[in-house]
């Protein structure tokens, strides 16, 4: 298999997700703005839609969309339990949490990385944000992980959209049970080898003692 990835983007999930699942995959980088991949291909052909991640399959097929990639290896590697069973409750609640992950924080951050939205809708979506801050917060207060007490590709999946925040100075202090979730989940050896390998580091944050 081979990922198409672009540093610290969305594709940070599933190039996390793979080095949880143990299987050999090679990585091939993406520039968003020009469109070329390292090796001097055009990612256009790759993927027509032109953004990161996409993943070629052992039988020469392409996977897009990072919900899906995700759901795809958990699949492949039952064994590590990434995500329940289909046709599980728990299997919709994971789906449920991917799909609000999806549309409710990543897609907040648009007009934040996008400017021409302007400084209207970026006071709304830092607002959205917050809130839905607020209901992991309470979530993630008495339990491990996203799902409870096993880590899953919601993890991987929330993990990326804080280590954005951080880049869009939203102050996960104001969220110190995010926080502390954000930094535990950043020294699984997957994560620190998944970031070693696209050259990220996370920002270590000091809560006032007093």
């Amino acid at each position: 298999m081979k990922l198409y990835y672009a540093p610290g983007a969305c594709s940070l999930a599933p190039h996390i997700v793979l080095r949880e699942t143990g299987r050999r995959f090679d990585l091939e980088s993406v520039d968003l703005g020009t469109h070329r991949t390292e090796t001097g291909g055009d990612f256009m052909l790759v993927n027509p839609k032109g953004y990161v991640p996409a993943l070629r399959l052992e039988n020469g097929e392409i996977l897009t969309e990072a919900v899906v990639i995700m759901q795809y290896l958990a699949d492949l590697t039952p064994e590590k339990q990434l995500a329940p069973p289909h046709m599980t409750a728990s299997r919709y609640r994971l789906d449920e949490m991917m799909h609000f992950i999806a549309t409710e924080i990543h897609k907040q951050f648009g007009p934040l990385f996008k400017k021409q939205f302007g400084e209207k809708a970026q006071v709304a979506a830092r607002a959205t944000l917050g809130e839905r801050f607020l209901y992991l917060q309470d979530l993630l207060k008495d339990q491990g992980y996203v799902m409870g007490s096993q880590f899953t590709i919601a993890d991987a999946y929330l993990f990326v959209m804080l280590t954005w925040a951080d880049q869009m100075d939203l102050d996960l202090r104001l969220w110190p049970v995010l926080e502390d979730y954000e930094l535990r989940i950043a020294d699984r050896p997957s994560v620190q080898a998944a970031l070693s390998a696209e050259s990220l580091t996370i920002r270590q944050r000091y809560r006032d003692a007093s």
